[in-house]
């Protein structure tokens, strides 16, 4: 590529390591903000689930770039965006970041969301687990579907704005004291007891303790449901193994046999 990036190989999968203007830094709330940028040149074909490994520029205690979910694409515009969670130094320097800053990216890393055959898909998202749930409902809005989400948050003030999500489907809200939408978790919202539960995929994201949840309820109810784990990452391609998951087939390695997994292939820790 003229000057702003190279393609590289892992294995079978092609990767850019490229860098990337920042178009907008949006501060969301006082632990949210939304990163877009744009590359000098189209960007390639990026896939729901997939994340980029992001370096963190004049840091000197952060020495690994950090794993971000890619949390929009806009090919018209040329711009990915990432919904980014302030929980340490390099993300605190990121927050930072200007418009027309430079960001190096590795990407797109891990596997994508498996959306063959679903006709009704149920989006169960938790903090800043929301992230890979947007893209995705961008992508089954393309095949003509109308996902629903429930997106649960500690409380009123670590909201997001949801319109993004209101363009691809249906949303609803939980928090933990009922200061926005209905007071409790995920699975406590009414929506679940009302809605005729004709769901034949359920995709999710967040805590562990939550995708857990979430895995159980729906085997109880003979659904197939996909996890999209946030195992601690260093490399972003396999090398250095500390992201591996255990598994009915063994262990894997999530950052780039993951991050999404069928549920009823894991073995949860917790």
């Amino acid at each position: 590529m003229a000057g702003s990036g190279f393609k590289i190989s892992f294995g079978l999968m092609k990767k850019w390591i490229q860098d990337f203007t920042v178009i907008e830094n949006i501060t969301l709330n006082s632990e949210y903000f939304e990163l877009i940028v744009s590359p000098s040149d189209p960007l390639p074909e990026v896939l729901p689930g997939q994340f980029a490994a992001i370096r963190v520029d004049h840091s000197p205690g952060t020495f690994l770039r950090r794993p971000i979910s890619i949390y929009d694409t806009d090919y018209q515009k040329n711009t990915l965006s990432f919904l980014i969670q302030v929980v340490g130094e390099g993300t605190k320097k990121l927050s930072g970041l200007r418009k027309s800053d430079t960001l190096n990216l590795i990407y797109p890393l891990g596997n994508t969301f498996d959306t063959a055959g679903v006709r009704k898909p149920l989006l169960i998202g938790g903090g800043i687990g929301i992230a890979p749930l947007l893209f995705l409902g961008n992508h089954l809005k393309d095949k003509g579907l109308k996902p629903v989400f429930i997106l649960g948050f500690r409380h009123a003030g670590l909201l997001v704005d949801l319109s993004p999500f209101r363009k691809y489907g249906e949303v609803y809200l939980t928090t933990d004291d009922g200061s926005a939408g209905e007071r409790g978790l995920v699975l406590d919202h009414s929506i679940l007891r009302r809605h005729k539960f004709d769901f034949d995929m359920i995709y999710t994201c967040g805590p562990e303790v939550m995708m857990k949840a979430v895995a159980e309820f729906a085997l109880d109810r003979g659904i197939q449901s996909q996890v999209s784990l946030e195992n601690t990452m260093a490399c972003g391609f396999g090398a250095c193994l500390c992201c591996v998951q255990k598994t009915r087939q063994g262990n894997k390695i999530v950052c780039t046999e993951g991050p999404v997994f069928n549920s009823r292939e894991l073995v949860w820790q917790i």
